[in-house]
């Protein structure tokens, strides 16, 4: 049987999915890779007839009841499909599951699992491999933000917005959910997307430097999703770095296996791979001992259409918070949020590498 890896597609109305798709068909056929692509539901049943701004309540429940058996057949169908071939199978899902949920009150989404048997979390984290989530237009590309493409789109710029923040809310607490920004380069953005599949069928990718900052917090930060992070590093050879990392958000517990390596080019190399708890224990054996856990608590946010991540050490380096951009190009200006105040640029000074930090001071 061929090996099979699923992804998620989602973000909010006027991200890119649509060209985004068209580029992963190419590119990843072009590899050898069997791609399907699983069309958007809802927008399927829309064109059908379905009316979700319906006032209609027992009409609603019906279309999204309805809604979500048919974008599990899909799902379940085209699995079954990959599963007869003998070459590396991709399939892409134009939205799933979760996205439903974003379109209505939790209590309501609960009944419909309900009544299906299902679970949020059997449905979120147990069915794909990744979820990548494009940044609405919407939210810091405004310029770029139209209707005009698809004539089931209704949402102005700041229902837009909404929904985008919504959807990534659904889908939060998936193992491996990246958020790809938008740029003022939009093959940027596709190029983000092509990186992060790749990724996730273990193709080795060079580390993107990020832009890194001490920061202080001036204010509250608006929707920031929490993670409370512990990470350690294992005893390897000269040019490998091994960290295993444990990221809890809302009671759910995900551990990740990141193996960094140095290239004959000397290029930095990771691939990445979700790991259980009992495997997580075993390889705590191999901890350095002169590099001490790493504790940490991570906000995540969007701001005018960037992707950050706001990291609160408490352990070995106390009173240190750093802010890291995901997917700022070099010739990109970063959008600081007001509530942020920069104290230093650290992109590129190792002393603040995690792997560094693990010692216990900054040199």
């Amino acid at each position: 049987m061929s090996k099979i890896t699923k992804i998620v597609l989602t973000g909010g109305p006027c991200a890119g999915k649509t060209t985004a798709l068209v580029k992963i068909n190419d590119h990843f056929s072009g590899l050898g890779y069997k791609v399907f692509t699983i069309p958007e539901v809802p927008t399927i049943f829309q064109a059908a007839g379905m009316d979700y701004l319906t006032s209609n309540k027992d009409f609603f429940f019906q279309g999204e009841l309805s809604t979500l058996k048919i974008q599990l057949a899909f799902e379940d169908q085209f699995l079954k499909m990959a599963e007869t071939l003998s070459e590396p199978v991709l399939i892409i899902y134009d939205r799933g599951v979760m996205d439903i949920s974003a379109y209505m009150k939790p209590e309501m989404w609960q009944q419909i699992i309900s009544q299906l048997g299902y679970t949020t979390q059997q449905l979120r984290d147990e069915r794909y491999d990744a979820v990548l989530h494009l940044v609405s237009a919407a939210d810091g590309a405004e310029q770029y933000y139209t209707v005009a493409n698809n004539k089931e789109r209704t949402e102005g710029i700041e229902k837009a917005r909404l929904v985008d923040k919504r959807v990534i809310a659904a889908w939060t607490g998936h193992p491996h959910l990246r958020v790809i920004n938008n740029h003022d380069n939009f093959d940027n953005k596709i190029f983000r997307v092509i990186q992060e599949i790749s990724s996730v069928l273990g193709l080795p990718q060079p580390i993107v430097e990020e832009h890194r900052y001490v920061v202080e917090l001036t204010g509250e930060v608006p929707e920031a999703t929490t993670t409370e992070i512990s990470q350690i590093y294992l005893v390897t050879s000269p040019g490998t770095q091994i960290r295993l990392r444990k990221r809890v958000s809302n009671g759910k517990e995900v551990i990740i296996h990141t193996t960094r390596k140095v290239t004959p080019n000397h290029e930095m190399i990771e691939t990445e791979r979700q790991i259980n708890n009992n495997l997580y224990e075993s390889m705590l054996r191999q901890a350095d001992p002169y590099r001490h856990p790493v504790e940490k608590t991570r906000r995540s946010f969007i701001w005018k259409g960037q992707y950050f991540e706001l990291d609160d050490y408490h352990s070995p380096i106390d009173h240190l918070m750093i802010l890291e951009t995901k997917g700022v190009t070099e010739h990109e200006s970063v959008n600081f949020p007001p509530f942020i105040r920069v104290v230093k640029d650290i992109t590129g000074n190792a002393a603040y590498d995690n792997y560094n930090l693990a010692l216990g001071k900054i040199e």
